[in-house]
């Protein structure tokens, strides 16, 4: 999925006929929807331009218009179909329970051709308002878990309730109430596997050459060089400069701040002097 959103927006913003540009993105990996189910989509953040192939000049989009979405969206229907009929046959996909019939050549063919008619989509959203947009977006939607504490409601008689939003319905917001295993099943499908880097860059945001090519861009687009942080500021202070969030601050009573009273090394014991 990474691989055919990555080529297909490079792929289409270098085409003359589109920006003919070089672009620089990076991609999240998301794989739930609002019930815990398992819904695997990529939110890629894209500046609007790109650099031209020699990279001597900065290519604006249009107005409004980045990449036309009905390309885009063939062009990763055909990439990643292609991708998985590749790993189907080096033998990389398992299927089991209502997918087990897929181990079948024929069956696999035929699920492959299905969806080569299918309308698939590509959604894009406007460009944000700002730096400021921008690192609200990534505070909030980078490191998210499946479910977060608040929406959890009840826990009784081993069973789960929980809110989540209805899409079909405008947002309207509901309560679905799960037995404590189900939960825990759908909770456990978006536990990625150790190593796995659900955040990646690419083009001239990739790690080998971006310092050199975000140098570029500013230079062109005669943006200042963003200066480093003050050295003297902790973690939760820099957090806090940032986005205006205490980490400190007591989650309870939104008034006291926490301190760090002692610090307990990876497997020691650690208990609690009730005097």
């Amino acid at each position: 999925m990474f691989r055919a959103a990555a080529e297909s927006l490079q792929s289409i913003a270098a085409d003359p006929k589109r920006l003919g540009a070089k672009i620089g993105f990076f991609a999240i990996l998301h794989t739930w929807g609002q019930t815990l189910t398992h819904h695997p989509h990529v939110h890629c953040v894209v500046p609007g331009g790109g650099l031209t192939p020699d990279g001597q000049n900065w290519v604006r989009c249009r107005p409004k218009f980045f990449l036309p979405v009905r390309v885009l969206s063939r062009r990763f229907r055909r990439l990643y179909l292609q991708y998985l009929e590749r790993a189907y046959r080096r033998g990389k996909l398992q299927f089991f329970g209502e997918l087990r019939c897929l181990k079948q050549q024929a069956a696999f063919a035929l699920l492959l051709r299905r969806m080569r008619r299918t309308e698939w989509v590509v959604y894009a959203k406007p460009p944000f308002g700002g730096p400021e947009r921008v690192l609200d977006y990534l505070g909030r939607y980078t490191h998210r878990v499946a479910i977060s504490s608040h929406r959890l409601k009840a826990l009784h008689d081993g069973q789960v309730t929980f809110a989540y939003k209805d899409y079909k319905q405008l947002d309207r917001l509901k309560a679905m109430t799960l037995s404590a295993i189900e939960f825990l099943r759908r909770l456990l499908l978006h536990v990625l596997p150790d190593g796995f880097q659900r955040i990646r860059y690419y083009g001239f945001f990739a790690n080998r050459q971006r310092t050199h090519a975000l140098a570029i861009c500013r230079e062109l687009l005669n943006s200042p060089t963003p200066q480093p942080p003050p050295e003297c500021l902790s973690y939760p202070e820099r957090l806090k400069q940032l986005t205006g969030t205490d980490m400190l601050r007591c989650p309870i009573c939104n008034l006291g701040q926490m301190v760090r009273i002692r610090e307990f090394g990876r497997g020691a014991e650690c208990g609690i002097d009730s005097s």
